[in-house]
């Protein structure tokens, strides 16, 4: 018996390589128009997307989590009073409120003896990825060099940019800050986690001076990698006082992620 329905759908010949992406190509079409069940799967992604954008970071579960990791946690707060302001004024979201100024000078470290790291996790505009990311990275990445770095209090900031990095770290006097953040959602990635990076960070300085790793997630570039990829960073930027576009992401890959694969898609089935 046919389907009256999928029977009107036309599909795409190229539809083989939607098996290598999550990017919705070669999507078939009924008459002039999108299918009905990918159309329905936009709407769904956009949903999604438009959620993480609004949904407010949890804050407690992850509290709690660094807690039984052993770390010691302090919670700032941006200049941004609520999510409404923070998406229509991104530099109050690059901001520390003044009693978050205030609750980090006494988590300093003292005068001429500076942290050598300090860990920022801030909700961006993807709290969903911090809360499905932020602690796996984490107990993937704090092994590999706890012994060789002093590292200060970790910071959980909400309303947060970027940059409310340089202000933290600055407070908390330490010569370099990693922020994990969550990243704009995209529509087939609502989740996703990146990792900036600056040496000797100051406040006012720009994204040049910042190093990025992107996409970390389960779907995308794994704990693992990403954490490979910060530790050679970390380590040159200390060794040779830069980061951002002075310092180049040259760390080899994995040979796994070298390997060829087998076959040429472009002529299966030819």
């Amino acid at each position: 018996m046919t389907d009256p329905i999928t029977d009107t759908v036309i599909p795409n010949a190229w539809g083989k390589l939607r098996r290598f992406t999550q990017a919705r190509i070669a999507l078939g079409r009924a008459g002039s128009s999108l299918p009905t069940q990918p159309h329905l799967a936009f709407q769904f992604a956009h949903a999604r997307a438009r959620d993480a954008v609004h949904h407010p970071l949890d804050i407690e579960p992850l509290r709690t989590g660094l807690a039984e990791r052993g770390m010691e946690v302090v919670t700032v707060h941006s200049a941004a009073p609520d999510r409404p302001t923070y998406l229509k004024r991104p530099d109050l979201g690059r901001k520390l409120d003044d009693a978050s100024r205030a609750r980090l000078e006494t988590y300093a470290a003292p005068e001429g003896a500076d942290f050598d790291v300090a860990f920022v996790i801030a909700d961006g505009l993807s709290a969903f990825a911090i809360e499905q990311n932020a602690l796996p990275f984490l107990d993937v990445m704090l092994p590999r060099f706890a012994t060789n770095y002093s590292i200060a209090p970790l910071v959980i900031s909400e309303q947060a940019r970027v940059a409310i990095g340089d202000e933290i770290a600055v407070a908390l006097r330490a010569r370099m800050v990693v922020v994990l953040i969550g990243e704009r959602p995209g529509l087939s990635s609502p989740d996703s986690m990146g990792l900036y990076l600056s040496w000797q960070p100051e406040i006012g300085m720009t994204d040049a001076h910042r190093n990025c790793i992107s996409n970390v997630r389960r779907e995308g570039m794994s704990f693992d990698l990403a954490a490979h990829k910060l530790l050679y960073l970390m380590t040159e930027a200390r060794g040779r006082r830069i980061s951002g576009v002075s310092l180049k992401d040259e760390v080899e890959a994995p040979p796994e992620r070298l390997a060829a694969p087998a076959g040429n898609f472009l002529i299966e089935g030819a």
